[in-house]
């Protein structure tokens, strides 16, 4: 198998309640109260980044099954969910390298229901362009990929993103251009303007 997998270093504040020195002692509970508190953010974002409910739940478990040992490098600068997702950044990356299914990141717009006024048309133009979005999604490399879903789909700030990734916040609004004019690139391809 590959090296030990980078997760990016933080420096952190103050431990809540002493939950990171009882990850840090390797206390199942702490990881279970860990899981309660920030497993919906991560799955959240894993369903975002992969697209699949099944791949993102997969994603959630390698999460918290690896942070016994991933929590040795924890420093604090962030709060313990930034590091969690940048741990799951690191463990879609061998997803998507390894996978050639489709995403469907983008069909969550086409699925929620914010705008149900919308006529039957409206809705699968909607869900269309969802499509058309999900796939373009696909032609882009991961380190792109996770910059846009990071900064236009969560709307995180460049430096939130670049914590999370471990990279420059420079290199994370370059990543986040590049996708932006790719991602209209595969669009206009598709016939969507």
């Amino acid at each position: 198998m590959s090296a030990t997998p980078r997760y990016a270093t933080f420096t952190a504040p103050v431990a809540t309640d002493g939950l990171i020195d009882r990850l840090r002692r390797g206390e199942a509970s702490a990881i279970g109260e860990a899981y309660d508190l920030h497993a919906s953010a991560v799955l959240a974002f894993a369903r975002r980044l992969v697209g699949e409910d099944a791949a993102a739940e997969d994603l959630v478990h390698e999460v918290f099954v690896t942070l016994s040992s991933a929590i040795k490098r924890f420093e604090g600068g962030s709060s313990l969910r930034t590091f969690l997702i940048s741990i799951a950044v690191n463990h879609a990356r061998h997803h998507v390298r390894g996978a050639s299914r489709r995403r469907a990141a983008m069909s969550r717009f086409a699925l929620e229901p914010e705008n149900e006024s919308g006529t039957p048309e409206q809705q699968a133009i909607r869900l269309d362009l969802a499509r058309a979005l999900s796939l373009a999604l696909d032609e882009l490399p991961i380190e792109q990929r996770v910059a846009f879903v990071l900064c236009e789909v969560e709307d995180r700030t460049s430096r939130e993103a670049a914590e999370i990734v471990g990279a420059p916040e420079g290199t994370i609004r370059t990543r986040v251009f590049h996708a932006k004019r790719k991602l209209r690139e595969e669009l206009e391809k598709r016939g969507i303007r």
